[in-house]
């Protein structure tokens, strides 16, 4: 299976996982009385449509390159990831709305029960933000990674909520808000997990330059090639799953023109072997 279709299989996890949490949740809340639970079912109810999207950008980013994308259709990863990261603001401003109608509007202290399930959801969600994360790193794929911290938003709103709960049930009467507030600092929370996914999306959309460990890793595979003596600039773009190498290397300046034309080759072939997620490498060859 290569990244791409895993990336997929892992989106479709995540979709299923979200529908089902959110129907709980929404239950919970209602007939337990607590507003953290309900905002909390907000918040999976965005993560469906967000990992929908994330399923789109997938897809659409296995397109082979054509006329019009010489370079493929990856960078639709990163603006996937605009829109999720705007899905997770939209949802912290909803929850923070409510929390603060709730705060000032009296109501019935939740039901003890709502901590087992909040219990559940936060063993649940944080078990899928390690599978998906893991996901993310494997494939490189960074909407999946913002599918992977929608994951972490949702078990830090459910624990918020847990501890709001057990503070109402505990303290009494006089406390019948305290879920209210936690879902309120839920919010909170979700807008700087917001932040941690957008910047790294820029960065890609921006072409950053955030990869010197791979820089690294090809100038040593590159000296490995016959012919090649050393390595000068090299650029890395990242579009997708993939990363796209501008090298200059080395060689000797007596050698014909053909001969370093077939050396450019050789070391193409070789980063690609050598190195993952490798898409397009374009070679300038310099006389040492």
């Amino acid at each position: 299976m290569n990244n791409e279709q895993s990336a997929i299989k892992t989106t479709y996890f995540s979709i299923a996982g979200n529908i089902f949490l959110a129907i709980i949740k929404g239950l919970a809340g209602i007939f337990g009385n607590s507003y953290a639970l309900i905002a909390d079912a907000i918040e999976s109810t965005t993560d469906i449509f967000s990992s929908l999207l994330v399923l789109f950008g997938l897809k659409y980013a296995k397109r082979p390159a054509d006329e019009n994308h010489p370079y493929g259709h990856g960078k639709i990863e990163p603006l996937i990831t605009f829109l999720v990261v705007g899905f997770l603001i939209t949802s912290a401003t909803i929850i923070a709305y409510e929390s603060i109608m709730n705060i000032l509007t009296p109501h019935k202290t939740p039901k003890s029960w709502t901590l087992l399930v909040l219990g559940t959801i936060i063993l649940w969600k944080e078990i899928s933000y390690r599978v998906v994360l893991k996901k993310s790193i494997q494939t490189n794929s960074s909407s999946l990674k913002a599918d992977a911290w929608h994951h972490r938003s949702d078990a830090i709103t459910s624990v918020m909520a847990f501890i709001g709960i057990s503070i109402a049930l505990i303290f009494g009467k006089g406390y019948e808000t305290a879920d209210d507030w936690a879902a309120l600092a839920a919010s909170f929370f979700i807008v700087y997990n917001g932040y941690l996914i957008f910047r790294p999306a820029l960065g890609e959309i921006m072409d950053e330059h955030l990869y010197d460990d791979l820089i690294d890793e090809i100038r040593d595979v590159s000296t490995t090639v016959d012919g090649i003596m050393g390595t000068e600039k090299c650029f890395i773009r990242k579009a997708g799953t993939k990363y796209h190498i501008d090298l200059h290397a080395q060689v000797d300046g007596k050698i014909s023109v053909k001969e370093g034309h077939d050396l450019s080759h050789k070391l193409k072939d070789r980063l690609r072997r050598d190195i993952p997620n490798i898409g397009h490498v374009l070679i300038h060859i310099e006389p040492k």
